[in-house]
């Protein structure tokens, strides 16, 4: 039992920090719905890399941003649509386990009229998990994949967390956790990360300092 659990552990040590409140409160072997708001970058393999039986539904602008077709045979459903519009009568209401909404609101001017109306897709008991560049990040150098808020030209809007609470609590729900995203494996990662971004890339990307540095902030909520 203490082998399987020591194994588990150095296991997860990869698992992506957006990814950190799934693996608290569903298994891996555990079937739940997600909707991912933001559904680019390989999203959903990597989702079902640590979730093999998540039910995956995506939502982007684009369905092949950063997308393979290995991505996109992996999405159970897509929703290719213009958050901005809050046109969402297509994706079904009380039928999703969790919503993860990591990096998409700092793109949004109305960032908090998007999230009152997608709220409404969770079941009952339904988390919502929104991660965001902090204030914090506007004080933080500029690197090259991006360090400080401005470094990314599509950052439009920062929140804060006592906003996102608000906004979260008009909308039938109750702020679980919030604050600076603190990833301590990641830390503990990071002689590793620079090594395999030198490698890859040839430099190191900004986000690696994320969590060293407190670039980003989160909540999590469940809907009443």
């Amino acid at each position: 039992m203490y082998k399987f659990f020591i194994k588990k552990n150095i296991m997860r040590l990869g698992l992506p920090s957006k990814f950190r409140f799934l693996d608290k409160y569903f298994s891996t072997n555990q079937s739940f719905i997600l909707l991912d708001i933001g559904a680019g970058n390989h999203s959903a393999a990597n989702t079902k890399k640590w979730f093999p039986k998540c039910v995956y539904h995506g939502v982007d602008r684009e369905k092949d941003y950063n997308n393979s077709e290995t991505d996109l045979k992996l999405m159970d459903q897509f929703y290719e649509m213009d958050l901005t519009l809050l046109n969402f009568h297509n994706i079904p209401d009380n039928y999703y386990d969790a919503i993860m909404m990591a990096h998409v609101i700092e793109h949004l001017p109305n960032g908090t009229e998007v999230i009152k109306a997608l709220v409404p897709k969770l079941k009952p008991g339904g988390l919502i998990y929104i991660e965001y560049p902090g204030i914090k990040s506007t004080t933080l150098p500029s690197k090259r994949g991006t360090l400080n808020f401005f470094d990314d030209n599509t950052h439009c809007r920062i929140y804060t967390k006592v906003e996102l609470y608000n906004t979260l609590m008009s909308a039938s729900c109750t702020p679980i956790k919030g604050g600076t995203r603190r990833d301590f494996q990641n830390m503990l990662l990071l002689p590793i990360k620079l090594f395999h971004n030198k490698i890859k890339y040839g430099y190191v990307m900004g986000s690696v300092f994320w969590d060293l540095l407190g670039f980003a902030e989160f909540v999590l909520a469940r809907k009443k």
